[in-house]
């Protein structure tokens, strides 16, 4: 319990040293935790690392009146339940637009569903091996609709960078997207 207060305490500090020895220790075990309640391996790496990001930002107003293992197992424990809950209210959501429209999905379309699900896996998966940089820059662009110089501004680079990274980023889902389709 010492020894995470002396790390607490240089994180708060701005010690990348300690908060790298802290994000080593927890890492794994919190994302197989977060894993345990949501079944889904990625899902988990994802909330972890969100986890992670937040306490470095927010490391100097981090109030911690337990053992950082303890705020940490927490912490994801309540982001996993979280999202388990958002999963449940969209397939909820789900259900009632196919209520609504009043038909039973044909196998046609349960069939279109599959395909689309694991195109969209095949594509996260994708997005998940590109570089980070590579992958914030497209996540900006295209899912925060952010245009390439306010990108280019935000991240301190030239907008030729972010169209070389953004150019790079769509090649390899396009030729992931082609091997999925001509496999079929």
């Amino acid at each position: 319990m010492l020894d995470e207060l002396l790390i607490l305490n240089k994180v708060k500090e701005g010690d990348i040293k300690a908060f790298e020895d802290l994000f080593r220790r927890y890492y794994s075990p919190l994302c197989w935790f977060a894993a345990g309640i949501i079944g889904d391996i990625h899902a988990a790496e994802e909330i972890v690392e969100e986890l992670f990001y937040v306490f470095w930002r927010d490391r100097e107003r981090l109030q911690v009146f337990c053992s950082v293992k303890s705020y940490l197992y927490r912490a994801v424990r309540n982001e996993a339940v979280q999202y388990c809950q958002h999963r449940e209210v969209e397939e909820r959501y789900r259900r009632s637009a196919l209520d609504a429209n009043g038909t039973e999905p044909s196998g046609d379309d349960i069939e279109a569903q599959l395909e689309y699900e694991e195109l969209e896996m095949l594509i996260q998966h994708t997005l998940q091996r590109l570089p980070e940089r590579r992958l914030r820059i497209f996540k900006m662009h295209r899912m925060e609709a952010k245009k390439y110089t306010e990108i280019a501004t935000l991240l301190s680079i030239s907008v030729k960078t972010v169209e070389a990274e953004m150019t790079k980023a769509l090649r390899v889902l396009r030729a992931e997207v082609d091997n999925y389709i001509r496999g079929r």
